[in-house]
């Protein structure tokens, strides 16, 4: 074959931009161009991620910097009236200046069912801790001196109240030591008086012999848990398990992007009709996404039963799914706004501000908190208290489904308002690129009109122009 009709079908490419050919620190233009795009974004991000960390991780740290910024509330009730009540009272009102837990004096009166009623009202959150003097606390006390009462025992003179389940940190590392630190300091101050006051009583040998605690320990104290946290894994279920929700709802965002665009829905469909699958997608995945992860504690033997009975796994699996709903159509409202590219900033706002107010109760915690009253994990973990350890009344748990519904109500108005922006934002560029089409393509047809309409010779061929 002649060589002139061979054709060479290689193509000089550069050998620097061939694949897999360069190395980073080559001093080519086109390298350079590369390595300057490449080190202006990783530095970028590094600076943003700096930012980041003071700005958001601050809201964590600062919320256990300074624990406790205000003391949790407790209550005294005196149903003795006598010696040993005031002293109690007295004690215990004048130590809260330097302990984690004020006290204030109840009046006995408010309590008509006596210490039951102060025992109930601890545990629908009325306060944090209460102290009850039992009533005959004093003349228990007097009997046992003037009989010599070998069986006396000084603790029944006095009752710590409080419920674990309601904050097991708060109640382990605050309202615990500082209550029983008040109580030991009350009873010893109470003996040394005492034994003073029996300094010359004419059987205080005989009961120093027979029973020596009526002059050591007159008076002592009873802790009574009222709702312990005694199931473990509530424990991931409350607190860590509500970050596993969030991530679960991030993850159902990222595939719901993923799946619009590959099927290309995202351009196809109409803004209305997109926001629509958009939103039933999401209720239907967080539907079966919450029951699953629901079973999941039922399989691990959680107890549903203690507040609500049978009904209690549903009221779980409800609370999941709303708390799902109320931080998963948030995510899909900011992915539409923020894109993929700077989601992640917002998701780990979103993870350190719901956090930051779960760990200790609210109240020990300085004011700018108080907004966590109002967000998902902390009302997610407020019903789900109730369901496990029964902690509150059930008129709560609605307060906290009304908040998770509101924050889901928001992102409803919110995703389809950052969808309509979005696509708004998009419309003119497809506009362009539609009406230059539509232009070459009415130039061509306006070529082939005049070709077709030009007269012919009889050969066929144009008539020559002069």
């Amino acid at each position: 074959m002649d060589d002139r009709m061979s054709v060479d079908t290689t193509t000089d490419i550069p050998a620097t931009d061939r694949p897999h050919s360069s190395q980073f620190l080559d001093k080519t233009p086109s390298i350079q161009a590369s390595r300057s795009v490449y080190l202006k974004i990783l530095i970028g991000g590094c600076f943003a991620m700096v930012l980041v960390m003071f700005c958001i991780f601050s809201i964590y740290w600062g919320a256990l910097w300074k624990i406790p910024a205000h003391n949790l509330s407790g209550w005294v009730v005196d149903f003795d009236g006598e010696t040993v009540g005031n002293a109690v009272v007295q004690g215990l009102t004048a130590g809260s200046s330097s302990s984690k837990v004020t006290f204030r004096k109840i009046p006995a009166s408010e309590f008509l069912g006596g210490w039951q009623e102060v025992a109930n009202r601890v545990v629908e959150q009325k306060a944090w801790a209460a102290v009850v003097v039992h009533s005959n606390a004093t003349g228990a006390l007097n009997a046992a001196v003037l009989s010599v009462n070998s069986s006396y025992d000084g603790s029944e003179a006095v009752t710590f109240y409080g419920a674990e389940a309601r904050n097991e940190n708060a109640y382990r590392s605050l309202i615990r030591p500082s209550v029983q630190a008040l109580l030991a300091v009350v009873s010893q101050e109470f003996a040394q008086q005492f034994v003073v006051q029996l300094a010359s009583y004419s059987s205080l040998s005989s009961i120093a012999r027979s029973a020596p605690q009526i002059l050591t320990e007159p008076i002592s104290y009873t802790t009574n848990n009222l709702v312990p946290f005694d199931i473990p894994v509530a424990s991931a279920i409350t607190f860590v398990g509500l970050i596993y929700l969030l991530i679960l709802s991030f993850f159902i965002a990222m595939i719901g992007v993923s799946a619009r665009e590959v099927s290309g829905l995202q351009d196809k469909l109409t803004t209305g009709s997109l926001i629509r699958v958009r939103l039933i997608s999401v209720f239907i995945a967080y539907f079966m996404i919450s029951l699953f992860y629901s079973v999941l504690s039922r399989a691990f033997q959680v107890d549903f039963s203690r507040k609500f009975g049978d009904a209690g796994f549903v009221i779980f699996w409800m609370v999941n799914f709303v708390g799902m709903l109320s931080v998963g159509l948030a995510l899909e409202a900011m992915i539409t706004l923020l894109t993929i590219r700077f989601m992640p900033f917002f998701m780990i706002f979103w993870i350190i501000s719901n956090v930051s107010v779960c760990f200790m109760p609210i109240a020990v915690l300085p004011n700018i908190y108080r907004y966590g009253y109002a967000m998902p994990f902390y009302n997610v973990s407020g019903a789900v208290r109730t369901i496990l350890f029964g902690t509150k009344n059930e008129h709560l748990v609605g307060l906290h489904f009304g908040i998770l519904i509101a924050w889901t109500v928001i992102s409803m108005i919110t995703l389809p308002a950052f969808q309509w922006f979005m696509r708004r934002e998009s419309v003119p560029d497809t506009t362009g690129l539609r009406e230059e089409g539509e232009k070459k393509l009415t130039v061509g047809q306006e070529a082939l009109r005049y070709r077709t309409d030009f007269p012919r010779e009889k050969h066929g061929t144009l008539p020559t122009l002069v």
